[in-house]
């Protein structure tokens, strides 16, 4: 595709111009543009609005025009805010017995667990990392997703987490879509570290995070605080170290009892994700703070349990983003529209609510602050469907598949072809 070119028409475009971070958004208030079309320069949007201005504008300044043949609706690139999948192996085994009823301990003491997934990813040449993530990536960019995050976690050694974010770096190389890595050596403690769970995040301050900032493999951190993983002492410890050495945060929290979010709060960070087990003290806490919740309905599919409180979060005035949590373990499908169509509609989000937390609310909770709308200077991350409403993107509950996706102004998967 040339770095200059006007496309349409577009039976709608969907900007996302006007909509405020924070708070509940009606779909009275979406901007929609019917019959449009936009001028892509340098792989940012030069010009957005009705397709007979635009194609005139293409025509006196000599810019090629590609003329759209089907009815397509065009939204902004899906972001993905948070994912793990960096991984080995499969969960199957431990999803058959959950759907049977086994506990979480019970599944653990058959083999089974997270601990299940770490084994096999140490196991794991970087090279087969590298490729089995293409793979997933390659599937994320087929459902319309141009920016995702991906979290280590999975090694949970010094060696083994530097191998896992290696290899994130180089299929975040070799797939067009953006891809953000994050640092997750502290998911939990590993089982064959002697010491507490202070000294373990000690030792990953002082032996892995020096080399992750030396060989500029990430510049985000998460931590995992939940009882049977880490406790508020030590995320404070891990969260304010961090942020003196310059990481952008984030927090596992809330997944299934109170107090990561307290944490989450306390420390500043970007997002706070999962908050299924948050209630009204920590809804309130979350909108009154600059911190942004992300939902993770995926997991909550996965495991059978209740999903973010996302109207109420809302209500109250937070912000909402909603990511996959792709995962081998709990979160398997890794479907960001078919996740959010679901979530939306159990929580009662407008359909606008949960566009924006797809895009630039869950751009957002990546810190980015040039993607997740169409508008003139942003980033030409472009997702469309075949039809002539936008509502049946939604509707269709992840069923229908974007025709056509523009990275950065190119034109990089079309099934019109």
């Amino acid at each position: 595709m040339s770095a200059t070119i006007a496309i349409g028409p577009f039976s709608q475009i969907i900007t996302m111009s006007g909509l405020p971070l924070k708070g509940a958004i009606s779909d009275e208030h979406l901007v929609v543009i019917e019959n449009g079309a936009m001028i892509l320069e340098n792989g940012r949007v030069e010009a957005i609005g009705e397709a007979k201005a635009i194609r005139n504008t293409a025509k006196v300044k000599g810019m090629p025009w590609h003329e759209l043949e089907k009815q397509l609706v065009a939204i902004p690139g899906l972001v993905d805010a948070h994912t793990h999948i960096c991984f080995a192996g499969s969960r199957a085994r431990d999803y058959a017995a959950r759907s049977a009823g086994k506990t979480y301990l019970e599944i653990a003491q058959a083999g089974g667990g997270i601990w299940d997934t770490v084994l096999k990813t140490r196991a794991a040449s970087e090279e087969n990392l590298t490729t089995s993530m293409l793979d997933r990536l390659s599937r994320l960019l087929q459902s319309g997703v141009t920016t995702a995050e991906v979290k280590s976690g999975y090694a949970l050694t010094v060696e083994g987490e530097l191998k896992m974010l290696r290899a994130i770096r180089k299929a975040g190389q070799d797939s067009p879509m953006d891809v953000i890595p994050t640092c997750l050596p502290v998911h939990i403690v590993p089982r064959d570290f002697t010491g507490t769970a202070m000294e373990y995040v000690e030792y990953l301050l002082a032996e892995f995070f020096p080399i992750v900032q030396q060989e500029q493999l990430a510049r985000r951190a998460d931590i995992f605080v939940e009882e049977e993983a880490f406790g508020m002492a030590e995320a404070k410890h891990y969260l304010s170290t961090l942020n003196q050495r310059g990481f952008d945060l984030t927090v596992h929290a809330d997944q299934f009892s109170t107090g990561g979010s307290q944490v989450a709060i306390e420390c500043g960070v970007r997002s706070a994700d999962h908050l299924e087990a948050s209630g009204t003290e920590q809804i309130e806490a979350l909108a009154a703070s600059g911190v942004i919740p992300v939902a993770l309905p995926g997991a909550s599919l996965g495991l059978g349990c209740d999903f973010t409180p996302g109207r109420r979060l809302l209500d109250r005035g937070a912000s909402l983003a909603i990511a996959s949590d792709w995962n081998p373990g709990s979160a398997p499908m890794g479907d960001l529209l078919t996740c959010a169509s679901i979530f939306g509609m159990w929580e009662k989000l407008s359909l606008a609510e949960v566009l924006a937390g797809v895009t630039f609310r869950a751009a957002a909770a990546l810190g980015l602050q040039d993607r997740g709308r169409l508008l003139e200077g942003q980033i030409a991350d472009i997702t469309a469907f075949e039809t002539s409403d936008y509502r049946e993107i939604f509707y269709q509950q992840g069923q229908l598949r974007p025709t056509m996706v523009w990275k950065r102004g190119q034109l990089i998967s079309n099934s019109t072809s």
